[in-house]
This record gives C-alpha cells, structure tokens and sequence, in this order.
C-alpha cells in the first residue's frame, strides 16, 4: 500500500511482548519505540533474549504485540484481525530467515515467483519476468534454473532475497540471514540487501549478531532485556570496534 513520502516505513509506539514462563514471564519486549525511514538500511543488534527476533516478528505481522502501536508502511497492523494481517503480509513485507526456507523442488526461479504467485498481484508472464530479474540483481541469474540443493547456502540466501523483494514490499526483513553462513560469505550476502537497499529504495530491516556486518547500515540499534539501549547514526562511517556490542 502506497504511504506518504514522510511517513515512516516503520513505526512502533510503546510495543511490549512477554511470553509466559515456568518460574516467570519473560519481557521480550519492554515499551519500544523504534521508527525506520522510508528508505533506510538498519541493523538491529544484540545478545541472545535481547528481543530482536521478537521485534522483527511484530514488525513483520508474524506475531502480536501484548500492547502498543504497531505501524507498517503506512498499516496499522495492531488494529487487524487475522485475516487482514495475512492479506497484508502477502504484499506489505518481504521476509529474508536464517534458514533460506526455500521450497527444494522448485527451482530458483519458481522460489522466487512463488510469493508473487500467492498475492496474485501481476499477470503469471510478468511474475516470471520479474522473479528472473530479481535474481539477476542478486548474480543468480544463470541458476534460475537450478534447484536449491544444487546451489550454495550463499547462492540459496540470495535466492531467498530474490524471492523477498520481487513483490516489491514495503519493508525487506531480514532475521539473521548470515547466520548459518561463514564470514566471507555472509559479508557477500550483506552487501546483496544493502545494493537492494540503495537500488530499489527498499526499506531494510536486518536482525543480525555481528556488529562488523552491521557496519553496512545506515543505522545500528542495540536492544537488551527488551529495551533499545543505544542507537548508532551513519554506522558505515564508524570503525567495526566502535560497533561492537
């Protein structure tokens, strides 16, 4: 959905989330309030239990926040009942996990039409078209016909980007998406979403444990205990030590 040039990509107002435990509740979120710019490439950093993923799940409409505001390229997510939610989620977000999640017997280029197939938002010739493109911009174009256990994790990675940005989404999130990969390749990976990033004017959300790689964005936010504890401005521009948690 189209949203006001300066309106935030994303915007959370107070949101908490708690999750019940044996002994006690555990607050994985404690009264947020987080914005990303329509454009912008951000890091979300921190320990394990600090709530990225939590965060990124509210973001992405995959759960519920226990209270707060919740808003999404210009939808009020907090104020849906499911089936609004599931509506938006096939066009509004592109999701990027740490596992790939592709499907194995579809090829790279049917993984990536796949989405565009469920929000059933162009034509199928056009949707082949731009998944083909898509995987283009990530260097894949001459595996589109390759299944996924005939590729690399770097190569499945990117696929999976592919496969996230070509609905066009409002906002690109990614949790953890070098995690099962080592360094080198991970840093590759990175660089992929960042150029999506500055290509297409996709707003980038990156959950990520490694503040070398957070070196890309525009913007690091550190969470613990549920809280943002800082926040770094300009992080390309700031050494790799100066980011560490």
């Amino acid at each position: 959905m189209p949203f006001a040039p300066d309106t935030p990509a994303v915007a959370l107002r107070g949101v908490a989330k708690r999750y019940a435990g044996a002994a006690r509740a555990l607050h994985a979120l404690a009264g947020v309030d987080f914005e990303v710019a329509r454009g912008e490439f951000v890091a979300v950093v921190g320990p394990s239990g600090s709530g990225k993923s939590t965060l990124l799940n509210i973001v992405g409409g995959i759960d519920r926040a226990d209270r707060g505001e919740v808003v999404v390229g210009g939808a009020a997510l907090h104020r849906m009942d499911e089936a609004a939610l599931t509506a938006w989620r096939s066009t509004g977000v592109g999701i990027v996990f740490q596992f790939f999640q592709l499907l194995p017997t579809l090829t790279a280029l049917e993984n990536a039409a796949l989405p565009m197939d469920f929000a059933r938002r162009w034509r199928p010739h056009d949707r082949w078209a731009r998944a083909r493109r898509h995987l283009e911009q990530v260097g894949l174009g001459d595996k589109a016909d390759h299944l996924p256990v005939e590729l690399s994790g770097g190569e499945q990675q990117r696929v999976a980007i592919a496969r996230a940005v070509a609905k066009r989404p409002d906002v690109l999130l990614c949790d953890e998406p070098t995690g099962a990969l080592d360094y080198a390749t991970g840093k590759l990976v990175l660089e992929t979403i960042a150029r999506i990033n500055r290509e297409l004017g996709t707003t980038a959300v990156v959950i990520t444990h490694n503040a070398a790689i957070a070196g890309m964005a525009d913007r690091v936010i550190y969470l613990a205990d549920g809280r943002i504890q800082r926040v770094v401005a300009n992080a390309h521009k700031v050494s790799p030590s100066e980011l560490a948690w």
